[in-house]
């Protein structure tokens, strides 16, 4: 009897009315991180939630720092957030993200779940400037000489900076 069972729920399962199974647990878990009716969202709590921070305490530390704004308004970390606020946070190296709340999430959920919850407005990225690469040295040559140090300046272009030190330091 118990194998009949089994043999039932694997028709049904792969059945012809069923959907992705890959996208079920991902939307029960959006559901279930879902505040109940009437429920707020703490602001800290929520952008961590999303996975614009790494811990919470990190974004109760950021809210402190006035790293985070909600619609143009620095909040405490307990600031109830609401769908259709515009969320900046203020990142690592001066990154600012702009987000807007589209869904309430108070349990942290999966990257593609999590990205569903907000619309992204921030900017592209700075480029990155091209930086000639270090150079390499052989496994067991010891410490560069002076000399060596003064060839990578020159191949990367800081001998001038040097130069003006090194001028500057004997007057």
């Amino acid at each position: 009897m118990a194998s009949e069972d089994t043999e039932g729920m694997e028709e049904r399962a792969s059945g012809p009315g069923t959907t992705n199974r890959a996208s079920d647990p991902a939307a029960a878990a959006a559901e279930a991180a879902r505040p109940t009716s009437g429920e707020t969202v703490r602001i800290d709590s929520w952008i961590w939630s999303v996975r614009l921070v790494k811990t919470r305490s990190m974004g109760a530390t950021a809210c402190r720092g006035g790293h985070v704004r909600v619609n143009g308004e620095r909040v405490k970390p307990a600031y109830a957030v609401r769908v259709g606020d515009e969320v900046r946070l203020r990142q690592a190296g001066g990154h600012e993200r702009i987000v807007v709340v589209k869904r309430l999430i108070r349990k942290r959920v999966g990257a593609p779940v999590a990205a569903e919850c907000y619309v992204d407005n921030s900017p592209p990225p700075p480029p990155r400037e091209a930086t000639a690469p270090a150079g390499i040295r052989d496994r067991g040559t010891g410490r560069p000489t002076k000399r060596d140090r003064r060839d990578l300046e020159r191949l990367r272009g800081l001998a001038e900076a040097a130069n003006a030190e090194r001028h500057r330091r004997a007057t």
